[in-house]
């Protein structure tokens, strides 16, 4: 059995409306064999079957569609109705109704939605059965009707669930990925960081110093790397960056905390720094201050170094805003719409170190908070990166 009418038996199988669109067919004429089947140009295939009989048919039986009528119908798409096929003009010499014994039959075609020929409807009986002129024929064409559209909507449903199912296994095969990249890198980053601190107290000779701090700093800067990662693939391949939102009394503390270490890092540039009352903020502290601490290093690596940069944190009208500004070469507008996109960076002439995955990172903790980033950047007025939370 070929494979798409081993998928149709399946379908047909699933609407539960079959078997009783049979057993009122059966009821409604007397005929004792009803069935529902796929007809191709080589196959009539039972789909469903209703046999008071003793036929023979199950589910699945074929028939040589040379023996049939449906090979006819099939070829002039109409329906087929007989009353006393012994006394009919048309089918009392023909072979199927002798080979198969009956004198009433009834074949409707049964039509995809797309309008292509997928089988019949079909019931007989060895005995006569007065179907002519009766509401027989409109009703099994409605039933063929019927089950067209039930048979859409099943293969419709079907191809869902078969795209949710892959779904779910890129979904596990994903969680994998940053599970193995968790374990797979920072296991090892930590051995050597580790080490390194290890050696750092017993060693006394400055050039040895001198290469362990570099081996700390590299260390330090690959940690970073590998949580940017992770946070992209949580929230580029999963289900999202991730946040605990509850009451932060202590958040402006921990964005000064951001601030005052990378001013440690860059001595040399100047930092401004403004937070108000924060007390009322209910958040995720420690990836509000992720955000902040990716806004204002994107700042100094991008920004005139001769010019300070200026954060500010505040509530206004019920608005959390959290703002980072800095003087210098101004963002093209054309990039704009890209800058919050993974591995891409504002444009500038100074060194390029990292991913590029800090703005995306911002922008996915904002929008998990609720929030939304925007920049605005003039050659007059310098860059202005901008979180704001409503807090309602």
């Amino acid at each position: 059995m070929v494979k798409s009418v081993a998928a149709d038996l399946a379908t047909i199988a699933r609407i539960k409306a079959v078997p009783a669109i049979l057993q009122v067919i059966c009821e409604m004429t007397g005929m004792r064999f009803a069935a529902v089947a796929r007809v191709t140009e080589e196959t009539w295939t039972a789909c469903a079957v209703l046999d008071r009989l003793g036929f023979g048919l199950d589910v699945g039986g074929q028939l040589d569609i040379s023996t049939t009528l449906c090979h006819e119908i099939r070829q002039h798409q109409s329906t087929v109705l007989i009353d006393h096929a012994s006394q009919d003009d048309e089918y009392c010499n023909h072979h199927t109704p002798a080979l198969y014994k009956f004198e009433s039959y009834i074949s409707v075609p049964i039509f995809r939605t797309d309008g292509s020929f997928f089988g019949t409807i079909c019931a007989l009986d060895p005995l006569p059965a007065k179907l002519r002129g009766s509401a027989i024929e409109p009703m099994i064409e409605s039933f063929a009707r019927l089950l067209s559209i039930q048979m859409e909507s099943e293969e419709d449903y079907q191809r869902t669930e078969e795209a949710l199912l892959q779904e779910r296994e890129v979904a596990e095969l994903r969680e994998q990925f940053i599970a193995v990249l968790g374990h797979d890198l920072r296991n090892p980053l930590f051995a050597i960081t580790a080490g390194a601190e290890l050696l750092k107290r017993k060693v006394t000779d400055e050039k040895c110093l001198g290469i362990i701090k570099h081996i700390l700093a590299s260390g330090a800067r690959a940690a970073q790397l590998v949580e940017d990662v992770l946070d992209f693939a949580r929230g580029r391949l999963g289900a999202g960056i991730t946040i605990n939102i509850k009451p932060c009394p202590d958040l402006a503390e921990n964005l000064m905390q951001v601030v005052n270490e990378i001013q440690r890092v860059h001595p040399e540039r100047v930092i401004g720094l403004h937070v108000g009352n924060l007390q009322s903020m209910r958040c995720d502290r420690e990836r509000l201050a992720q955000l902040l601490s990716n806004l204002v290093s994107n700042a100094i690596s991008h920004g005139d170094p001769h010019s300070p940069v200026t954060v500010n944190a505040e509530i206004v009208d019920n608005v959390f805003e959290m703002s980072v500004h800095n003087l210098g070469q101004p963002i093209d507008a054309a990039v704009h719409s890209q800058l919050f996109q993974p591995f891409s960076r504002p444009n500038s002439s100074s060194p390029r170190s990292g991913l590029g995955l800090g703005l995306y990172i911002a922008s996915q903790i904002a929008k998990a908070h609720g929030g939304h980033m925007d920049v605005v950047s003039t050659a007059e007025a310098g860059t202005l990166f901008t979180f704001r939370l409503p807090l309602a």
